[in-house]
């Protein structure tokens, strides 16, 4: 099955780590790859403890944003979807999270067509989920299962700024 997780509420990567670490606990293997973040998050550090799990981030240290794109950002994220296919096409996982995915291509770091050809050519066997605001429609249309995350009301919209081992 597909899942996607968008929207402009909080908790989007958090649900896919929670489905990852149901996933671990079922003794299955788990592959989270993370579209234009780098560094050594707290959820990270926490998950290096789990086995049959691996993580592999494709984005520079900075921000990147949607109009300062840098010709380094559409190479790494490229760089991340043809690893993605490759992982997934190897059958050696049984839930890829492919985190922050929907903002990849929302930023053109990425194609649509590459993933939705990709994933409807290929029969899975694979759970994927794809997490990130605006996911494209074809992502949407191709999905077993959308949630939207919907934003009442943020802290950070006070100027709240994100705070370790809540944001990060």
């Amino acid at each position: 099955m597909i899942q996607v997780y968008t929207g402009e509420g909080k908790g989007k990567t958090t649900a896919a780590l929670g489905l990852a670490i149901r996933a671990l606990g079922a003794g299955f293997r788990v592959l989270i790859i993370q579209f234009m973040k780098k560094g050594d998050y707290s959820e990270i550090k926490a998950l290096k403890n789990f086995k049959n799990l691996e993580i592999k981030q494709f984005g520079r240290d900075e921000f990147i944003d949607k109009k300062k794109i840098k010709k380094e950002d559409i190479k790494i994220a490229e760089k991340g979807l043809e690893y993605s296919l490759e992982k997934i096409k190897s059958k050696k996982y049984n839930l890829v999270i492919l985190d922050e995915i929907n903002v990849a291509i929302n930023f053109d770091l990425i194609k649509i067509e590459t993933l939705v050809q990709f994933l409807k050519k290929n029969s899975l066997s694979t759970e994927i989920v794809l997490t990130g605001r605006e996911a494209h429609d074809k992502i949407i249309e191709l999905a077993d299962l959308v949630t939207v995350m919907k934003k009442d009301k943020h802290y950070f919209d006070k100027g709240t700024r994100a705070r370790k081992g809540i944001e990060y």
